[in-house]
């Protein structure tokens, strides 16, 4: 919806355009039967015209009462038969291109990735394997494979039971939360968050995040790791944001792609989750999210296609509806998409009694979890209800054997059949991706911190809460230092060092005084502590989480963009009393910052967001500049609440299905931002270092072709029409391979060591239907003062290309496409044009 907003004329000719797009419909055919592919065979059920969108734009903005849906759309009884999904088919592997890759030995981690690794045949034993265990296997041992054993019903939050059956044997399956670490249990590590993660624009440290995660999952004897999650931050103030990697596609798909191949490289199965379109917590398993297809292409699958090209073994649907159909239950999503179109070989799970019929395992879903239809309730829409619809010719045997065929050939694909348990300790990665991750947005010279005699540290949030830190069942609680949100995404913390306490700890090296107070309210003890320091740290917070926790009134979704316990008062109270301030922030996304941000007071301002059990230490490391900031921010922070385009939609009675309207299709964040020339407070991408850096020589050079193997679709692509969509047709070699190499000089200029992370935004023809910047690729590079590298970013076809709906392919838009390489998406510094 729109609070209070205007569309431009550009942006309403773009969405009108899209929308007659959308409503020309699909060629593409579901491999189920034509009835399962009626009911939900979108793009053309989710068509809207312009005049649609415009009332519904009105009603979103102009009634307190939200606008409902009519009902929810089925599959009816009928007779299902079954066709395998075609297995895509790429190129022989190429050495140093598409090389051959198990998901235990991925390829080496690269700040400008030019490999796309063939899983194939890694795949290709595993389904061998699997298929020779299934084909043993009486009706009833397939569907256990199946079905979950209810909730609560094992070790893990989900859990396949043990099969004996005709002499095969399957040690069954434990599925576990979180994805920042091993939920329900000790002795883990409570890692920082996806936004963290993303927060670091650092593909090694997020590699090694997952990695180490993996690990701690597989030392539990967990095989499958609920995670990583990416789903957008559209609405800045969803509540699961920070479990995800930020508001845009491009970031979201690199942290996804690095995270799994990370974790599965440790031998777990990952999950990426939660599939699609779950960006609101209020109603979520009542809410049709309704999006166009050229926008789910572009925006919302995006980290799934990039899951799938990183092997992911798991997929997990989601509670919501997508154009009138549930997730679990939708064949076009399900079928079409991830299993045809993107060529997934692994399985599809609910979420937790997200299932919603027998018939959802036609429309491509592989495992209910936890198994039951409601908690507790001893009823199962698989188990015996599935053994029924199979004997009784409802759904086909054959798809049966394929459902407990890919369940088990991801066991095979991670080596699970031969499974190992190390120990591992990894505070050190939590406390460096910690400091990674925080952003400088303000810094008048105050920072790094020298030579400074008195501190006063005021807030909260710097010190321990009252119960410690696991008090809140699922950290459902927000009291003294913000580390973790809330909710199945939590996990418990081992310890949880607070700003206070490594504060302290490095004062007393320094042989400086420290003060504190830590009630947000008493402003006048506040303002007497913080008089005559050199210095005041003033720590504010905002939380949120799922929405089975109400925590202050906010469930789940933020109820707004503002720092809890009277934040901004605190501030300015500082801010008051001492000229010398600098703000903290420990946040799950944007705040409106504009009461204080100008303040003359307010020194500097470090936006930490939360960074796990080493927090405290995370951020004494980049305030005394033992680490220079070099956090990038993974959305866009905002002057005012309306000036961002969504937020979620609250409200309707009980019974009813919210309707979410993607109104702003494409537009999401700077990319509206941009469109509708709205001046941000910091804009995506933006971060400050202790150091400079200057940007030089811009060269942009293609990719000679490799092999002949896809010399027909690369000379479609450059011609601008589309290749035909099929299997693996989205992931096809040819499409994400490097087709240019953008290279450039960088000098540290500054004074001091540090990392710089230099982005390349492209800018497509005006008339294509796109944003104005779009980010298409990043690095990271770290230098010396006075040093210079050599830089490089690459980018695809893939890159280069946007969704045609009526072709159903990935098609080069005609006109110059141009692109800004830079600092972040609006510190352009050197400019060119993609020679295509």
């Amino acid at each position: 919806m729109f609070p209070s907003k205007r569309l431009s004329a550009f942006v309403a000719a773009v969405l009108a355009v899209a929308a007659n797009a959308q409503s020309s419909g699909s060629t593409t055919t579901s491999t189920t039967s034509s009835a399962a592919s009626s009911t939900s065979s979108a793009p053309a059920s989710s068509a809207m015209s312009s005049s649609a969108m415009s009332s519904s734009v009105i009603s979103s903005t102009s009634s307190t009462i939200p606008p409902t849906e009519t009902g929810r759309s089925t599959l009816p009884i009928s007779s299902y038969p079954f066709t395998p999904y075609p297995t895509p088919s790429d190129p022989p592997p190429l050495t140093g291109v598409f090389p051959s890759a198990s998901p235990l030995n991925p390829p080496a981690v690269s700040s400008d990735p030019t490999i796309v690794p063939d899983f194939g045949p890694a795949w290709a034993e595993a389904w061998s394997k699997a298929q020779a265990l299934v084909s043993s296997l009486s009706m009833e041992g397939k569907v256990n494979i199946t079905t979950g054993n209810f909730w609560m019903g094992g070790l893990c939050v989900g859990n396949i039971n043990p099969i004996s059956d005709n002499g095969t044997y399957f040690p069954g399956l434990c599925l576990q939360d979180s994805p920042l670490g091993v939920r329900y249990t000790d002795f883990v590590t409570a890692f920082p968050a996806g936004i963290n993660a993303a927060a670091t624009w650092n593909r090694a440290l997020i590699r090694q995040r997952g990695a180490y995660m993996g690990a701690e999952f597989k030392a539990k004897g967990v095989n499958v790791a609920l995670g990583p999650m990416m789903n957008m931050g559209r609405n800045p103030e969803g509540g699961r944001n920070w479990e995800g990697f930020g508001a845009d596609p491009f970031l979201s798909g690199a942290s996804a792609y690095e995270t799994i191949l990370g974790m599965q490289s440790s031998g777990v199965q990952a999950t990426a989750k939660h599939y699609i379109n779950n960006e609101q917590e209020w109603k979520r398993t009542q809410e049709s999210s309704n999006v166009d297809d050229r926008t789910e292409h572009e925006i919302y699958l995006a980290p799934f296609l990039k899951s799938v090209m990183a092997g992911v073994a798991s997929v997990m649907c989601s509670y919501n509806l997508i154009n009138d159909t549930y997730a679990c239950e939708n064949d076009r999503t399900l079928n079409q998409i991830l299993k045809t179109e993107f060529g997934f070989q692994g399985y599809i799970q609910s979420d937790w009694s997200a299932t919603m019929s027998t018939l959802s395992a036609v429309a491509g879903l592989d495992m209910t979890m936890p198994g039951d239809i409601t908690f507790g309730s001893g009823t199962s829409y698989f188990g015996g209800n599935l053994t029924a619809f199979v004997m009784n010719g409802t759904i086909a045997a054959s798809r049966l054997d394929d459902m407990a065929t890919r369940i088990a050939a991801s066991w095979y694909f991670l080596g699970q059949d031969q499974p190992g348990y190390p120990n591992e300790d990894h505070y050190e990665l939590v406390r460096q991706m910690g400091a990674s991750s925080a952003v400088l947005l303000k810094n008048n010279g105050v920072l790094p911190l020298k030579n400074i005699r008195s501190y006063s540290i005021i807030g909260s949030d710097a010190g321990p809460g009252l119960l410690g830190p696991n008090g809140y069942s699922d950290r459902g609680g927000d009291d003294g230092v913000l580390a973790m949100g809330w909710g199945s995404g939590s996990d418990q913390f081992p310890y949880l060092i607070t700003p206070l306490e490594a504060i302290q700890a490095r004062a007393r090296l320094n042989r400086s005084s420290v003060n504190w107070v830590l009630n947000d309210y008493d402003y006048s003890l506040v303002q007497s502590t913080v008089a005559e320091q050199n210095v005041a740290i003033v720590f504010v917070n905002a939380d949120s989480g799922e929405g089975y926790i109400n925590v202050g009134g906010n469930l789940g979704d933020r109820n707004n963009l503002t720092a809890w316990h009277g934040g901004d008062a605190l501030i300015l109270a500082v801010a008051g009393a001492n000229n010398n301030t600098i703000v903290v922030t420990h946040s799950v996304g944007p705040l409106i910052i504009e009461p204080w941000v100008d303040h003359p007071n307010v020194t500097a301002i470090l936006w930490a967001g939360i960074a796990g059990q080493e927090v405290g230490n995370a951020l004494v490391d980049v305030l005394f500049g033992d680490w220079n900031p070099s956090g990038r921010l993974p959305y866009t922070i905002a002057k005012n609440a309306s000036d961002y385009p969504s937020e979620p939609i609250d409200g309707g009675a009980a019974a009813a299905i919210l309707k979410v309207d993607y109104n702003e299709g494409l537009f999401i964040d700077y990319r509206w931002f941009d469109a509708m020339n709205i001046t941000p407070r910091y804009e995506f991408g933006y971060g400050l270092s202790y150091s400079t850096f200057e940007y030089s020589k811009l060269c942009i050079t293609p990719v000679a072709n490799v092999d002949s193997y896809d010399a027909a679709a690369i000379a479609n692509w450059e011609a601008g029409l589309p290749s035909p969509w099929g299997a693996g047709s989205s992931t096809a070699f040819w499409l994400h391979t490097p087709a240019y190499t953008i290279t450039f000089d960088l000098t540290n200029t500054g004074a001091y060591y540090g990392g710089e992370i230099p982005q390349l935004y492209v800018h497509f023809p005006t008339d294509s239907g796109e944003p104005p910047s779009v980010l298409k690729g990043f690095t990271n590079a770290n230098l010396n003062p006075g040093e210079t590298q050599s830089v490089t970013i690459s980018i695809s076809r893939y890159d280069l290309s946007i969704w045609d709906v009526a072709a159903q392919s990935w098609v080069k838009p005609a006109g110059n496409i141009t692109f800004t390489v830079g600092a972040s998406s609006r510190d352009g510094r050197l400019y060119g044009t993609v020679p295509v």
